[in-house]
């Protein structure tokens, strides 16, 4: 199969390069979905917001605030143009041309939150449905497009990229290219070779490979892993943001307490009824960067013995205004026997959100010809060594516009042929995959990063998570070599590497800065 610009995911920044993309009608462009329904990604979870230009706001404040809440660390550069055109593309994109439903008041002006580490009311907003209310109204506008192909149910496996799949064997002598992928369709249980002239990663994080997160199933690592083995660059891959509310419920997904909440005055509690988030951060309390309300909150659990937290929202704010600015928290919590309209919510904090990625430019174009990555699989450097909230959203729409409008300025051809790439070896695999060997897998890779590469790190931890899983990771990829794919088995190995990659980074960066908390050698 043959496409102009293969799309690996459906989350906001490859909605919004495919959409971008079908503006030039000679431009044919393939997304590939994971699951049966596309909405399914990290953007569709996102409840707090997007970023704005608020009143009395500017790109400078932005900045300043994107620059602090990284720690230092964030990309000048990156973070200008996401300052300055961010919020124009929100105005012209998600306003003008989709019409996303926004919260507005009685006079028709756009609603602005205000949530932690900003110093300014910016946040725009769907109540708390922000990302589900984005993408489904990017992707219905998707589906109209006639050169736009989604290919639902389909794990991309690894990239195309010579001279690694050539066939000719003097393509060893020439500089390295993204060509496709081969992806694996899990309904007809096949591997088919997408050839295309530019391939975007889109494939989000990697929450998923800690014991406990806030991402969907779907987010393993698996565009960090492929693009890592096809020898792209990989950067800042320490920088996990652990988000420090999530309802304490049962399995290792976590429903997300939208920074929001804080942002609309709810305060933290000890299970006693006690404020402590003042001896942490006396100067931001519940509005603190992330990195260090998530902390605070590890700590008191731990020097305490609490299983959890309390965030309290009830005491602030009346229950109509409550079950109106937050209606899917208010059900989701009624699930689990919550009333959050008369009392506290127990959280506790979660892997959330992946600073790090393949190291991309201006354009979301990485270090390997051919291949752009956007969104959270990305290292734009707009986070540093911490996201600043509701950012995220933000950096999908704007590096999936300049990626789209990039490739347009691109001539729609490379000379390569299906001739040209071997097709998927799979001859001698004498094994079923195994389901209960890859969830046994997948929890131990989980297990090790939640104690020994988590919250808070020291050497002794991260030398033990390298062993643990170099040893692993060779069963994994044995096990692999020898066994017919599945999307699990696929996700298993993109896992472990992910594991790794993050586990190396943590052990070379000795320096304690933003989610990377080094207890060994903290400042």
């Amino acid at each position: 199969m043959q496409t102009d610009v293969l799309i690996i995911g459906s989350g906001i920044a490859g909605a919004i390069s495919a959409l971008q993309l079908a503006k030039d009608s000679q431009r044919q462009s393939t997304v590939l979905t994971l699951v049966e329904d596309a909405l399914e990604s990290n953007s569709r979870y996102a409840q707090g917001g997007i970023v704005g230009r608020g009143i009395q706001d500017s790109a400078k404040l932005l900045k300043e605030d994107i620059i602090k809440a990284g720690a230092g660390l964030s990309n000048p550069p990156a973070v200008d143009q996401l300052a300055n055109l961010g919020p124009k593309l929100l105005e012209k994109i998600l306003i003008d041309e989709i019409d996303v439903p926004f919260d507005r008041d009685d006079q028709g002006d756009l609603v602005f939150g205000l949530e932690a580490a900003h110093s300014k009311q910016r946040i725009i907003h769907v109540s708390d449905m922000t990302g589900k209310s984005i993408m489904t109204t990017l992707l219905n506008k998707l589906e109209e497009k006639s050169n736009v192909t989604l290919l639902r149910n389909h794990t991309a496996i690894d990239l195309i990229t010579f001279p690694h799949h050539a066939v000719d064997p003097l393509k060893i002598y020439e500089s390295p290219i993204c060509l496709g992928a081969y992806t694996y369709n899990q309904n007809e249980k096949k591997v088919i070779r997408i050839l295309a002239n530019q391939t975007i990663l889109a494939t989000g994080g990697l929450g998923q490979i800690f014991q406990n997160t806030t991402n969907p199933t779907t987010s393993r690592g698996d565009g960090l892993a492929m693009a890592y083995r096809a020898g792209a660059r990989i950067l800042n891959a320490e920088y996990i943001q652990f988000h420090p509310t999530a309802l304490y419920n049962p399995g290792p997904t976590r429903f997300l307490i939208s920074e929001a909440v804080r942002g609309e005055g709810a305060v933290l509690l000890t299970p006693n009824g006690d404020s402590f988030i003042e001896k942490y951060a006396p100067e931001w309390k519940e509005l603190a960067p992330r990195d260090v309300v998530a902390r605070a909150i590890y700590w008191e659990m731990l020097h305490n013995d609490y299983p959890h937290v309390f965030l309290d929202i009830s005491s602030i704010k009346k229950p109509g205004e409550i079950k109106n600015r937050f209606p899917q928290i208010y059900e989701n919590c009624l699930k689990f026997n919550i009333d959050i309209s008369s009392q506290p919510i127990p959280v506790v904090p979660a892997a959330h959100y992946f600073c790090g990625g393949v190291q991309v430019d201006l354009n979301g174009q990485s270090s390997i010809p051919g291949l752009y990555a956007i969104g959270e699989v990305s290292c734009t450097g707009v986070h540093g060594a911490n996201r600043l909230a509701s950012t995220s959203l933000l950096e999908g729409l704007v590096w999936g516009h300049q990626a789209a409008e990039h490739i347009r300025s691109l001539p729609n051809k490379n000379g390569f042929s299906e001739k040209d790439v071997p097709k998927w070896f799979s001859d001698n695999l004498r094994y079923e995959p195994d389901p209960a060997l890859i969830q046994v897998d997948m929890a131990s890779i989980r297990n090790l990063m939640w104690h020994y590469v988590g919250l808070i790190r020291n050497q002794y931890q991260i030398n033990r998570a390298i062993r643990d899983l170099t040893n692993l990771r060779s069963e994994i990829e044995n096990f692999y070599r020898k066994t017919l794919l599945s999307d699990g088995l696929i996700g298993l190995r993109n896992g472990i590497q992910a594991a790794q990659i993050v586990t190396h980074a943590a052990s070379q960066n000795r320096t304690s800065r933003g989610a990377h908390y080094r207890e060994d050698t903290k400042i």
